[in-house]
């Protein structure tokens, strides 16, 4: 094993300049973290440096970068940058700021950040997943990219969100506003799937969005059966908090939730139809049209209208109000010649893609796990392989992994230069041919940007590639579990380019030659070999 490998297998030592050095940057950018993030070293070690040295409470070890105080001079730098390359994100971790807290100078400041439309995906997504391969925390990946922790959850579930639904990657499509399409029973109760019940014959159709007297007598049978307000939601296919209000609002103190007087409050506070807010002629109405004019967005009015009538609450208006006010013939109230002043000069609205109807992962389609063969997914043909790649410090670095799942033997892919697809395919395809025609079979892969040139792959190996679902790892599950087991060797946050083809042999060698239980505690080697013999 060369020098490289043992010192990445070993805990590191640093010299007396590392750590004068570590030092330095940590009086410039005043985080442990984030300095020793610049540097590469151990974030552990470096706060044992911080604490034996007893500093004083210059460099908080749980001062999170949300909680500086920024200066004016450090805010106008901000602002400089920002008109420049007009993204806030962008312009934070170019200056090292926090991107929420410049999300809030841009707002306030009645700017709003490019790209940042409210259609398309979010801007800050595919950094959101390059800092989460990199091993970085959901909380501060969340906080790096300036997204609600809630929607950094939903991302790593792999829920996606799609004109006012939610799809789910068991197929699950939630709709709030035009109800729900798939609704299961609780977890841990029996029976039939529920399917929406025509309510013809008990009132008049008004919106799905709307509890119908059947969801409400089923609430109140579940409630009786000490259902939760979760089992209950899940039941009818519902968000919770839905639920809560209903029980809330509706519950009577003597009786209980009764769901026919339940249904009859509901439908006494649903009166309609109500006046549209820019209907008429109002203060408020005019503060619009004046603010139009002058060519700010909807949402420049509404956050500004708080800010300089605090106290009044019908100086209060969504966004959405003026759009409906400006393109919406029956909530209309605002002139044709406003519309004009637009930034996007429309004068209706642009409808938005659906998820199927979204550009495709890659040009070429991909084969989806589920088309798998039986005989692959069982593990009791040898040939098939699981693949992935481990990245290094910053994303710039990477090795490709590949396991063979009936005997878990492992080969190591070195990609010197980069990580681009290319050089994946043809890292791949010199690794691949190592290999006899019988023990070519498939391979299995996420869908990373790296595989983009999979059918090249296929027609130069004979091997076709299927794709797992998004956000599911668990589906190669013996490449993640070989890539945990590599972290020994090369840790995260280092740089992999450094390890040459020696190093990666090497290590694959000790890999392939570790008993295992699995495997009735022979070792992937012997495994390998005895296919060879006997084949």
């Amino acid at each position: 094993m060369s020098s490289l490998t043992k010192e990445a297998a070993s805990r590191r030592k640093y010299t007396p300049e590392q750590k004068a050095q570590f030092f330095s940057v940590l009086d410039r950018c005043g985080s442990v973290s984030a300095a020793a993030a610049e540097l590469g070293f151990n974030q552990m070690t470096c706060y044992q440096w911080v604490h034996k040295s007893r500093l004083p409470e210059r460099v908080p070890r749980n001062r999170e970068a949300g909680q500086r105080k920024y200066t004016p001079a450090q805010k106008a730098e901000f602002f400089v940058v920002f008109d420049r390359v007009k993204s806030t994100t962008q312009a934070a971790r170019e200056l090292g700021l926090n991107p929420a807290t410049c999300a809030g100078w841009v707002r306030k400041a009645g700017l709003k950040s490019h790209g940042k439309t409210g259609t398309g995906p979010h801007p800050g997504r595919d950094e959101y997943f390059r800092l989460r391969k990199t091993g970085v925390s959901r909380r501060k990946t969340a906080e790096a990219v300036g997204i609600h922790l809630r929607t950094a959850e939903e991302w790593d579930q792999g829920i996606r969100k799609s004109g006012g639904r939610r799809i789910y990657p068991d197929g699950r499509i939630v709709d709030y506003k035009r109800g729900v399409t798939t609704m299961t029973p609780p977890a841990g109760t029996t029976g039939t799937t529920l399917v929406p019940v025509p309510v013809s014959a008990l009132e008049k159709s008004i919106d799905p969005r709307f509890l119908t007297v059947q969801e409400r007598e089923l609430i109140r049978d579940l409630q009786a059966a000490g259902s939760s307000v979760r089992a209950i939601a899940h039941a009818l296919g519902r968000s919770p908090s839905t639920i809560s209000r209903e029980l809330a609002r509706n519950t009577d103190s003597r009786m209980g939730y009764l769901p026919h007087g339940a249904h009859r409050k509901a439908a006494a506070r649903r009166a309609r139809p109500k006046t549209a807010k820019l209907a008429g002629e109002s203060d408020l109405r005019g503060y619009v049209k004046d603010k139009l004019l002058l060519r700010w967005s909807p949402e420049q009015i509404s956050y500004t209208l708080v800010e300089e009538f605090p106290d009044n609450p019908e100086m209060r208006v969504s966004p959405e109000t003026i759009y409906q006010a400006l393109y919406v013939q029956a909530r209309g109230g605002l002139k044709r010649e406003i519309q004009a002043a637009l930034r996007t000069g429309r004068t209706r609205r642009k409808p938005h893609r659906t998820g199927e109807q979204r550009t495709l992962r890659f040009v070429d389609p991909m084969v989806m796990i589920s088309e798998r063969p039986p005989e692959i997914e069982d593990r009791a043909v040898p040939g098939h392989w699981e693949g992935d790649l481990i990245t290094g410090a910053y994303n710039q670095s990477a090795i490709a992994t590949l396991v063979e799942r009936t005997t878990r033997y492992v080969m190591l892919v070195h990609l010197p230069n980069d990580h681009t697809a290319e050089t994946v395919r043809d890292g791949l395809v010199k690794t691949m041919a190592t290999l006899p025609a019988h023990l070519r079979g498939s391979l299995t892969w996420d869908q990373g940007a790296e595989m983009a040139t999979h059918k090249s792959f296929t027609l130069a190996t004979d091997m076709p590639v299927y794709f797992c679902d998004p956000a599911s790892p668990w589906q190669r599950g013996s490449n993640e579990n070989t890539n945990g087991l590599l972290r020994q060797y090369f840790p995260k946050g280092t740089d992999l380019s450094v390890y040459g083809p020696e190093d990666l042999e090497h290590v694959a060698q000790e890999l392939n030659g570790r008993p295992r239980k699995t495997l009735g505690w022979n070792t992937p080697a012997e495994r390998l070999r005895d296919l060879l013999l006997t084949t």
